[in-house]
């Protein structure tokens, strides 16, 4: 069952939301306040945490900063600013979406399914990613053998670590998609994307050396993260 986080200090407002959004089949938990809210998310990540803005002891706006350390759990932010700046600030520390009070329950459930299918979508996506398959491809003159974990540059093997055959793997079968570092952080490494990690682009660095004149190949997007753009010399 699905686990939503409702964090919100309004009693009657609680009530109301909660009822509704069990009536639809969710698992709610509640907590009344952001030190609460904090506690809770520590103990048993959910799938989707509702968040006011407004709340006592930790603002809305400071949970939501810390949840974003380590998670990219949904997050939908309930407040009664209407102002287009403070909608603003709360996406882009992180929030998924916003709701302004007051609020009808219909647009709430609707809302949350949103995200919840949004997340579903990109859970496939990303387990799609992560299959490096089981036939072997070749792009050019670069050829990828996945289950047997061996690459090759025309005739000359290719000396890489599982890592950095996946991150080849998973560059060279979307020629000229752009992945960003949290997505490759999050499909081959597995681990969410914390602000300063140096992993994805040290893995690049290593991986450029090891394929030599190749590794022109792995493009950096800037502001963004790497592509994988065949030069038509490796043709």
């Amino acid at each position: 069952m699905t686990t939503i986080l409702f964090v919100e200090d309004s009693r009657n407002l609680a009530q109301m939301v909660i009822r509704d959004l069990e009536s639809n089949g969710y698992h709610v938990q509640h907590a009344a306040d952001g030190a609460a809210a904090l506690r809770m998310f520590q103990q048993s990540i959910p799938d989707l945490v509702i968040l006011d803005w407004m709340l006592p002891k930790l603002d809305g706006l400071e949970v939501l900063r810390c949840i974003r350390q380590s998670s990219a759990v949904p997050v939908l932010m309930l407040t009664a600013r209407r102002e287009e700046t403070d909608r603003v600030i709360g996406l882009e520390v992180g929030a998924d979406d916003y709701l302004t009070k007051p609020f009808g329950m219909r647009e709430l459930v609707a809302r949350v399914r949103a995200l919840l299918r949004r997340i579903d979508n990109v859970r496939s996506i990303v387990a799609a990613d992560r299959d490096p398959g089981n036939s072997p491809f070749s792009l050019g003159t670069l050829y990828l053998d996945p289950p047997a974990y061996a690459a090759r540059w025309g005739d000359v093997p290719l000396d890489l670590t599982r890592t950095e055959f996946d991150l080849l793997c998973l560059l060279a079968r979307n020629p000229g998609r752009t992945f960003s570092r949290s997505y490759l952080l999050e499909t081959v490494w597995g681990e969410t994307y914390i602000s300063g990690d140096r992993s994805v682009d040290n893995a690049i660095l290593r991986l450029r050396k090891k394929l030599g004149a190749l590794g022109e190949s792995v493009e950096t997007v800037w502001g963004i993260g790497y592509r994988f753009h065949l030069l038509e010399k490796d043709k």
